[in-house]
């Protein structure tokens, strides 16, 4: 048997998922395919794969929607792709990128363009706090009020590395509180891109605030967001208090049996931080067993936001 090519993913379940929207449909309307295909018979597909529990643990709110004239528009085509794919529950933010160190007003406007969306859609959005740890003693007070709002973990970016101790007392009141903290990725090997992000954390940041804080529920974002994927799934071997989200546009064939391998189940997340069609699929075309497929869409996750202190 041949073994199957790296973007086997994008080939088969990936393209079938893309073909139950009406854009895709228009694009297929006009093309001769090989072999007739409908929803139910779409190769590799699990069946009755939407009705499938699903958390999707790293998404976004990009647009200032808290403003009267901010728009609405790619929140609802998030919520309707999540309706097509049957994911139940989005976890978003709204980071400020780009590394800028920014001040509490912008910050909290940030974060209010989430808790927005939390308002219009309870049942479908839930929230990350977005701090800048730089702002010190306002960045727990900002965590405070968006917990009073109902947000439920917090999300860093690349303003400093994970491991700074600039954000020990941001990951002790996460400890606290019992909510998880997500942070933004990457294992860079290019000039080009390290010199743009310079603090960008990788596995190795990531294990050394876990071995000094191994309460805490740390996830380490978008596993194929960009950079060596395989380094940095290999770099957590041996940090075991730290999950990993399955997100990222990087659509390469068995990073999901890899993380499932080196790290064990129970510790990787569905996500897809906004490559939604992508990110179903790969899940849907791993090889894992239908326990470990409900575990990875909904369960695990399900364990992580049950440990929240009232």
């Amino acid at each position: 048997m041949q073994p199957r090519n790296r973007r086997y993913a994008i080939r088969t379940v990936v393209g079938g998922l893309g073909m139950i929207s009406a854009g895709w449909k228009r694009l297929a309307a006009n093309c001769r395919p090989a072999v007739e295909r409908t929803s139910a018979t779409m190769a590799g597909l699990p069946t009755a794969w939407q009705q499938m529990r699903k958390f999707d643990m790293h998404n976004h709110v990009f647009d200032p929607v808290h403003r009267g004239d901010g728009s609405w528009k790619r929140v609802e085509s998030m919520i309707e792709a999540a309706e097509i794919l049957g994911i139940e529950k989005l976890f978003c933010s709204k980071p400020i990128t780009g590394g800028v160190l920014a001040g509490s007003e912008e910050v909290r406007e940030a974060n209010d363009s989430v808790i927005a969306a939390m308002r219009r859609y309870p049942a479908r959005i839930a929230g990350y706090c977005f701090l800048q740890p730089g702002n010190g003693t306002a960045s727990l007070e900002e965590l405070k009020r968006c917990l009073d709002q109902g947000m439920v973990g917090v999300k860093l970016y690349n303003q400093f590395k994970i491991s700074d101790p600039i954000v020990y007392p941001i990951v002790e009141r996460c400890i606290q509180a019992g909510i998880p903290l997500l942070s933004h990725s990457a294992h860079l090997t290019d000039p080009k891109s390290i010199a743009q992000q310079p603090k960008t954390s990788d596995s190795l940041d990531f294990c050394q605030l876990a071995t000094r804080y191994p309460e805490l529920m740390l996830i380490l974002g978008h596993v194929q967001g960009g950079g060596d994927w395989e380094w940095a799934i290999k770099g957590l071997r041996d940090c075991k208090s730290v999950y990993i989200d399955t997100s990222g546009s990087v659509l390469e064939d068995g990073a999901i049996e890899m993380c499932v391998r080196e790290l064990g189940h129970h510790r990787v997340l569905f996500a897809t931080d906004q490559t939604m069609e992508g990110g179903v699929g790969k899940i849907l075309s791993a090889d894992l067993t239908p326990e470990q497929r409900e575990d990875i869409f909904w369960r695990n996750s399900d364990v992580i936001l049950a440990r929240r202190r009232k």
